[in-house]
């Protein structure tokens, strides 16, 4: 069954409207309009109710950088949003990038609920999480808050720096921090014969390493997975894939897993979405997850 998931609880996040290569979100108090790619249809929403609601605009330069347009100039280019389920709690720093990004994917949240429900349900004290290809940290944080020794994985210093910031700013202590190409640090860790309880991974269509490691996820993901299904606790797991790529789909991304890790239970595979308040839905990303817990 392919199933279709978008958040629904997130109350500092709203998607309002998105059509015509943009969307129109909440974050917090501010709201942003950004390009969106995959908005290919019209909006519903006026453009005279855009214009209104628009705090910041996003004027791309090219595909990868522009300029942000504030509706008044005392709007601040960093601020706090807060995310909350049932299990756990933290907040995230957002800012203003050149590359359009705000510091977070939304749509990610319905994998935090899935993290922080399996690690409250594991058997063992204090589980292993590593989060791949991590960015700023909210998967980690999330892990952290649910009672995880936390290893947070990505290539880009500024981002792991970012995700301490956000990790001061939750209360939150101790996740272990790395900048390292994702692949080399796994082959590393099954070297040392290491084990985690959950493995998240979130990897981008393209990327670098810090040592210009060379990433593209066709290449790469098949590698990837079969290495890390290695580093799994047999007992008691969780795994997230989560893609990007506009052609990927997620029978690609089923069948990546059951190449990789025959034993696999509990298999879910779907979309990931975003539902806008005007009525349209945004497809943001494909997944596969699965778990297995002590009886």
């Amino acid at each position: 069954m392919i199933h279709l998931l978008t958040p629904t609880h997130w109350k500092d996040y709203e998607l309002i409207d998105c059509g015509d290569f943009e969307k129109l979100e909440r974050f917090g108090n501010l709201i942003l309009c950004r390009p969106e790619p995959q908005a290919v249809w019209k909006k519903v929403l006026s453009p005279n109710d855009w214009k209104k609601k628009t705090d910041i605009s996003f004027k791309g330069r090219s595909a990868t950088s522009g300029e942000w347009i504030k509706s008044e100039k005392n709007i601040p280019d960093r601020w706090n949003v807060n995310y909350k389920n049932d299990e756990v709690s933290i907040n995230l720093r957002l800012g203003l990038t050149s590359f359009k990004h705000v510091g977070v994917f939304p749509e990610q949240a319905v994998n935090w609920d899935y993290i922080s429900s399996s690690i409250k349900r594991f058997k063992k004290p204090l589980p292993k999480v590593l989060n791949l290809f991590a960015y700023t940290g909210a998967a980690s944080l999330v892990a952290k808050a649910a009672g995880a020794d936390t290893t947070h994985v990505d290539s880009i210093k500024q981002v792991v720096n970012w995700a301490n910031e956000n990790q001061e700013l939750s209360n939150l202590k101790d996740v272990r921090w790395v900048v390292e190409d994702a692949l080399k640090f796994v082959k590393r860790e099954l070297k040392r014969g290491k084990k985690y309880n959950g493995i998240i991974l979130d990897p981008p269509a393209f990327g670098h390493g810090p040592n210009g490691e060379k990433w593209k996820l066709e290449d790469h993901i098949q590698e990837m997975m079969h290495e890390v299904v290695q580093l799994l606790d047999e007992d008691e797991h969780f795994l997230i894939l989560n893609t990007y790529s506009l052609g990927f789909s997620s029978v690609i991304v089923e069948n990546l897993i059951k190449t990789s890790f025959s034993q696999v239970k509990n298999l879910e595979v779907g979309e990931l979405y975003l539902q806008a308040t005007s009525g349209i839905k945004l497809p943001l990303g494909v997944f596969g997850k699965f778990n297995k817990f002590s009886i």
